[in-house]
């Protein structure tokens, strides 16, 4: 009896282990499921990635669209936006005086001829006294002159008195004409106020630089001038090319320009100026480039680079390096063509700068390049083969 219940025991034993055995073993990938969902991912072909949404490579992936670009001729070059002097005025007091009242404000619109500032000018009223005296010396001359004429007609006066009737008649228009162009200098041709000297503005633009405030003394030899008035919307960009690049450069050439303020939106230029001497000390040649600005986004003294372009038509995508992988003679980037999918595809490299590198074939424009983490990307790949 003894023995039976043991063996039962012993039975009983066994059939629980096995139940027991077999819920562990049927509870234990549910209990890891979670775990390695996570960091669940299956290759795809031989040359693709393919990773679960809430996989953590993920986040180690930056992803960006290629852009396309005219193709360089020659790496960035660091240059300056300047203003076109041929559409600036820096423009300064002609005369000594005192500021009396402000016309204009930095960043305001202004017409040409549109008063800046009234300045109290001595010399300014007596430009107005001179042109007056003048005007009243010549007509007393012309009469004077009329009479002697008249006289030296009827044969009673002699022609030496007609003759210094004459002269003096051409002092004094020479003296009116002299203060009448001083005063239309001071004026510049415009009516202005009798009282106080007007300053105005000779050509249409925005005024940038104001260095003058009401109760300041002014004076024509003056080390700053009192305004700047710039068209914004034209810009200079001052380039200094090394020497061993002046031989690819030419007027008429278009230029890309890049700026820290716009990253990824180029602006295009064009050289019209190639300096004459080159600087003994950096061995380099200051080209002048235009550019239209007509959105004003661009800015005086910005720091730029600008890339001088092969032909404006041809177009090359432009990647960052961080997203070439190289293998032996050849070159790869990774695609996203997917969320979650990433293609690696062998390109053909055109002119590599420090930062970006430009591509003649194997990725086109808009396409998802792995900017940084291809090679997390490369190295699962080559952990399959």
């Amino acid at each position: 009896m003894k023995k039976t219940r043991l063996a039962l025991v012993m039975l009983v034993s066994a059939v629980a282990a096995s139940v027991a055995y077999a819920l562990l073993q049927q509870t234990k990938p549910a209990a890891t499921a979670d775990q390695g969902k996570a960091a669940e991912k299956s290759l795809v072909g031989a040359n693709q990635v393919r990773y679960s949404p809430i996989s953590p490579q993920l986040a180690y992936l930056q992803v960006t669209s290629a852009l396309a670009l005219p193709e360089p001729l020659i790496e960035p070059l660091n240059a300056r936006i300047a203003y076109d002097e041929n559409v600036t005025a820096r423009i300064s007091s002609p005369i000594a005086g005192r500021i009396v009242k402000i016309g204009a404000q930095a960043g305001d619109s202004v017409r040409a001829g549109q008063p800046l500032l009234w300045i109290d000018a001595p010399e300014y009223n007596s430009a107005i006294a001179d042109e007056a005296k003048s005007q009243v010396d010549l007509r007393q001359k012309q009469a004077v002159y009329a009479r002697a004429k008249s006289l030296f007609e009827g044969e009673v006066l002699a022609r030496k008195e007609l003759e210094s009737a004459q002269t003096d008649l051409a002092l004094s228009g020479a003296e009116n004409r002299r203060a009448r162009q001083r005063l239309n200098n001071l004026t510049q041709g415009l009516v202005s106020d009798m009282d106080k000297y007007v300053l105005r503005s000779p050509l249409n633009g925005v005024v940038t630089e104001r260095k003058a405030n009401a109760g300041s003394e002014v004076r024509p030899d003056a080390p700053d001038p009192l305004f700047v008035v710039t068209d914004p919307t034209h810009l200079w960009i001052i380039v200094d090319v090394p020497e061993k690049y002046i031989g690819k450069v030419r007027v008429g050439q278009k230029v890309a320009v890049d700026v820290d303020a716009f990253p990824g939106a180029d602006f295009l230029g064009e050289i019209t100026s190639i300096g004459e001497v080159l600087d003994p000390a950096t061995r380099r040649v200051q080209v002048r480039c235009t550019i239209n600005n007509p959105q004003r986004r661009l800015k005086p003294e910005m720091f730029a680079r600008v890339t001088p372009i092969v032909d404006e038509s041809r177009k090359l995508v432009r990647i960052p390096n961080g997203a070439i992988v190289t293998e032996g003679l050849y070159s790869f980037v990774f695609v996203e063509k997917e969320p979650g999918v990433f293609e690696r595809k062998r390109v053909s490299l055109g002119l590599q700068g420090r930062e970006e590198t430009y591509v003649k074939d194997g990725i086109l424009e808009g396409e998802r390049v792995v900017g940084s983490g291809a090679l997390l990307l490369n190295s699962e790949l080559a952990g399959r083969n």
